[in-house]
């Protein structure tokens, strides 16, 4: 055993853990730990790698349905899509990196989640984000926003890996704590899935990758912990990418995989060769001994400690058949990789280090990892909102008022960032979200069928109102699936808030998990796999409570399928859902009343349903010529990017009623979809819908190159355009 240190309380605290957990790792050991082993609990105890106080809420989801292969508790959630074809797909969170160095916590968030899904035996084939920044004047927004771009295109694009879609908002809430969060969509054969179950005792144990150094050291612990004004110092603690590795890495392990060499596969992420060894050997029901001498190191002199909590990228470990092991180390020689066999599978159930001749820790496996801390941490309701009335928002201008909207942060072109994002590489982007479509469809190699894929959150949607909020983000994502076509399967989500040991934090966490769980039961569409980061918030203040939903739908024929831009000249524009002109927490509120007040709308999940199933039929009969779902911004926003997406104008006919005009053409009631269909369609759809139950009308006509209404609306669309695409650059060349 190495030579023991005392630890001190506060070299207890420096490692994030309490007095109290530090009781436990005592009472479990028996003994005090070394240094080592103290390292090893913190991070395997830290909110990043237990989920200790998200865990039994974590519990409410619906993971199964009829499609799941895999659900949570793997690197990624995995689903079949028929022929014998899995998708495997996940979301993770990079916050605190990218906040500290945005290009290298964005990059390396790209790479290690495709790590998790190609870990599985996928090859990655799509990736999205879903990003918040703070306010777009504040002194950091624009370094931020331009080295959390470069770092994300300049990785997937490096690695050769399409960024097909993603959403990028921008709210005060986010000035000291932005939120990157990266999802990957990977392509498998159902019946050659790799799991990081390390079963069976005497199998050699593979590090592969790039040499471990001393960056990322007690990353998974900064990522546990709320910033201060100090938080630069924790540069140190961010990890530096290589894509070019991480493409050979990809290669090596596909080739790998096309043999029956590996028993277990992980991908060194957050707690490095730490979580890696501790998961594969808790999954598998073993013990796991290492030599540190031979684990590939990029630095001179590197203790047990380093080497065990490095974040260094582009590692993972490998469980290997017994007579494998040369054909292990050929392939990864001949990919250029570092390659060592480190350790072996034990059945003694612990953790043995051993580094320069001494045992340097030796530790039960179990205390690690499903017998870590598990919280019930005190949660309070959010006080319910006010509804605010339409009637009492004024809109006299309605000209002035759609520049305002369409030109504001929230609605505004992305195109100076999905610019920057390599969208057909590998030539089966059929069509991205970047330009404003619900969702990105990538066509199957070689099949005439495809995955879509979406990311959505409505942040003040769940300030305002956790469970409200938390329904209507997993219902949202279900619409944009819905509007290209694709029967929605099952979601991956990165659930953001601030610090949990405050009541009213954990109450929107858990107000935010039982609404999604409760649309995901309504909708038959489960959660497989995930990711909580916790501890956003800086000197006490939180973020906004973001918990960000990335769905995935099969298109089984790409002969039926729509998108935001097809409408033709003449096509009527046909709204499905209620109008009742919900303004509260709007962007119209915000942008154009100058407040964030009021109660969400609510969402009617039963009419979700109903309406989206609908849309998905008439698509699927080729009644659609586009389709685009009603979300930020309400009804004109929709069909100003419909008309901008055809480069036809658009003749709005609002109904006679009493409306208030601001909730009719701004309000942001949910469940709504707006179709361009031919003229003799029109009463067909509207005739079916009637007999369904489901509201629909027609409400305007797609002709010339100007937005006109009959209430004073008559603006050039190239007009509208140019605002639209303005406020981005101005912003980043200010």
């Amino acid at each position: 055993m190495a030579k023991a240190i005392e630890i001190t309380p506060e070299i207890v605290a420096e490692h994030g853990l309490t007095p109290e957990e530090y009781q436990i790792i005592l009472d479990r050991l028996g003994r005090a730990p070394n240094m080592n082993e103290l390292g090893i609990f913190s991070v395997m105890w830290s909110e990043h790698c237990s989920y200790k106080s998200s865990r039994r809420h974590l519990g409410k989801f619906l993971t199964k349905g009829p499609r799941v292969i895999q659900g949570p508790g793997e690197n990624a959630g995995v689903i079949d899509i028929d022929d014998g074809d899995a998708i495997i797909f996940k979301m993770e969170s990079h916050n605190h990196p990218s906040y500290i160095e945005p290009y290298q916590g964005a990059a390396t968030g790209v790479g290690g989640i495709m790590r998790d899904v190609f870990t599985m035996g996928a090859r990655p084939i799509a990736l999205m984000n879903a990003l918040r920044f703070g306010e777009p004047t504040h002194s950091k927004t624009k370094t931020l926003v331009s080295g959390v771009i470069a770092g994300i295109g300049g990785y997937g694009n490096c690695v050769g890996v399409p960024t097909v879609g993603g959403e990028t908002n921008f709210h005060k809430g986010y000035n000291g704590n932005i939120l990157v969060n990266a999802m990957c969509v990977g392509l498998a054969r159902a019946d050659k899935v790799f799991y990081s179950a390390a079963k069976g005792v005497g199998n050699p144990i593979f590090y592969v990758g790039s040499k471990t150094g001393r960056d990322g050291i007690h990353g998974a612990t900064m990522a546990s912990a709320e910033f201060d004004d100090d938080s630069e110092e924790k540069r140190p603690t961010v990890q530096v990418g290589d894509p070019f590795t991480e493409k050979l890495l990809i290669e090596a392990c596909m080739e790998l995989m096309a043999t029956d060499a590996i028993i277990a596969i992980q991908d060194m992420g957050a707690a490095g060769l730490t979580s890696s060894s501790v998961e594969m050997a808790d999954k598998g029901g073993v013990g796991i001994e290492l030599n540190l001498d031979d684990v590939p190191q990029r630095e001179e002199g590197m203790t047990a400690y380093e080497m065990m909590l490095s974040e260094s990228q582009e590692r993972m470990l490998m469980v290997i058949q017994p007579g494998k092991e040369q054909l292990a180390f050929d392939i990864f020689h001949k990919w250029e990789l570092d390659v060592a066999q480190i350790g072996v599978t034990t059945d003694t159930g612990r953790l043995v280090l051993n580094h320069k001749g001494d045992v340097v820790c030796d530790i039960p496996i179990s205390p690690l990892a499903d017998d870590a801390p598990n919280y019930d941490r005190p949660h309070v309701p959010t006080d319910k909102r006010d509804e605010v009335k339409a009637e009492t928002i004024a809109l006299t201008d309605l000209n002035a008022a759609l520049k305002t909207m369409i030109g504001s942060p929230d609605l505004a072109s992305r195109r100076w960032i999905w610019e920057q994002y390599d969208r057909h590489v590998m030539a089966d982007t059929v069509d991205s979200s970047q330009s404003g479509g619900d969702a990105a469809i990538v066509r199957i190699h070689g099949k005439n069928k495809a995955v879509a894929i979406t990311t959505d959150v409505t942040p003040r949607y769940c300030y305002a109102d956790p469970h409200e909020g938390g329904k209507q983000c997993v219902a949202e994502t279900w619409r944009n699936l819905t509007c290209v076509g694709a029967d929605p399967i099952a979601i991956t989500d990165c659930l953001n808030f601030g610090n949990p040991e405050r009541p009213e934090i954990m109450g929107q966490f858990v107000g935010c998990v039982e609404g999604m769980n409760e649309a995901c039961r309504a909708l038959d569409y489960p959660v497989v796999s995930g990711n909580v980061s916790l501890y956003n918030e800086t000197n006490g203040q939180a973020i906004p409570p973001t918990p960000a939903v990335g769905g995935v739908g099969l298109i089984p024929d790409l002969q039926h399928f729509a998108t935001l831009a097809g409408a033709k000249e003449g096509d009527a524009l046909i709204l499905i859902g209620e109008t009742t002109g919900w303004i509260g927490s709007s962007i119209y509120l915000r942008e154009v009343g100058g407040s964030e007040d009021g109660a969400p709308p609510p969402v009617d999940l039963a009419l979700e349903k109903l309406n989206g199933d609908y849309v998905r039929q008439l698509i699927r009969a080729r009644r659609v010529h586009a389709a685009h779902d009603c979300s930020d911004g309400g009804l004109l926003i929709a069909a100003t990017e419909m008309a901008m997406s055809s480069g036809i104008g658009l003749q709005i006919d609002r109904p006679a009623g009493n409306m208030a005009l601001s909730g009719w053409y701004f309000g942001e009631d949910q469940a709504r979809y707006l179709l361009a269909v031919d003229e003799n369609s029109v009463n067909p759809i509207l005739s079916t819908a009637d007999g369904k139950g489901i509201k629909a009308s027609r409400i305007g006509t797609f002709k010339g190159g100007r937005m006109t209404s009959n209430d004073g609306l008559d603006l050039a669309l190239s007009d509208i355009r140019a605002i639209y695409e303005a406020w981005f650059p101005a912003l980043m060349e200010s």
